[in-house]
């Protein structure tokens, strides 16, 4: 019998439940250190009704990403809907320092620990999240072309090389969280990155 025809799952399954259940391991662990026993103990699920539900593994993770993706406290496009470069810069690394340094949830940023993957059965994980912060990076790309067009923000730099620092800054400071850094650390840095940013109006 294929893992898709087991048992599925019992009445008054929550799926949106599970799979914020789900983020918590994979948030805690990574893509490759949570386990499905991890996952099934945490989500009070059994694998058939895993498999049944999700399909397989890298199914449930991807589900768990646009989930966490979605989250009330996401900030990246909320950020970008500001009036001004100034204020979308200043939304994204101050949003990131709050997010990454609240400890009502694991530390740091589970789409960047999970993209850390190494082995070959997660590659295709690792791909699915690159394309995924190269698709945010263009959006925020965008939105700065827009700032420089409006006058808002310089042309010293290509606004794709911008968009491509700050994200550079965002994954640094999602690692240092992960290392420990506290809120106040990470509004620091947040700080120094936009007041020596270059070209804002």
């Amino acid at each position: 019998m294929s893992q898709t025809n087991c048992v599925g799952r019992p009445k008054g399954f929550d799926v949106d439940d599970v799979i914020e259940k789900a983020m918590a391991v994979f948030w805690a662990k990574g893509y490759e250190g949570a386990s499905l026993s991890d996952l099934t103990k945490a989500m009070g699920i059994n694998k058939p009704s895993l498999y049944a539900t999700f399909g397989n593994k890298e199914q449930l993770f991807l589900k768990v990403v646009d989930q966490y993706e979605k989250r009330p406290c996401g900030f990246f496009h909320p950020a970008l809907e500001e009036k001004d470069a100034k204020s979308v810069i200043a939304a994204l690394l101050h949003g990131a320092a709050k997010s990454l340094s609240d400890s009502s949830h694991p530390q740091g940023c589970m789409v960047i620990q999970s993209a850390l993957a190494g082995s070959d059965s997660a590659e295709s994980v690792k791909i699915a999240l690159i394309n995924r912060r190269l698709d945010s990076q263009k959006q925020l790309t965008q939105r700065l072309e827009s700032a420089i067009k409006n006058g808002d923000l310089g042309e010293q730099y290509s606004a794709e090389s911008m968009a491509c620092y700050i994200t550079t800054i965002i994954q640094g400071m999602a690692i240092q969280a992960t290392n420990g850094a506290t809120a106040e650390q990470l509004e620091h840095v947040a700080d120094i990155t936009l007041n020596h940013f270059p070209g804002l109006k």
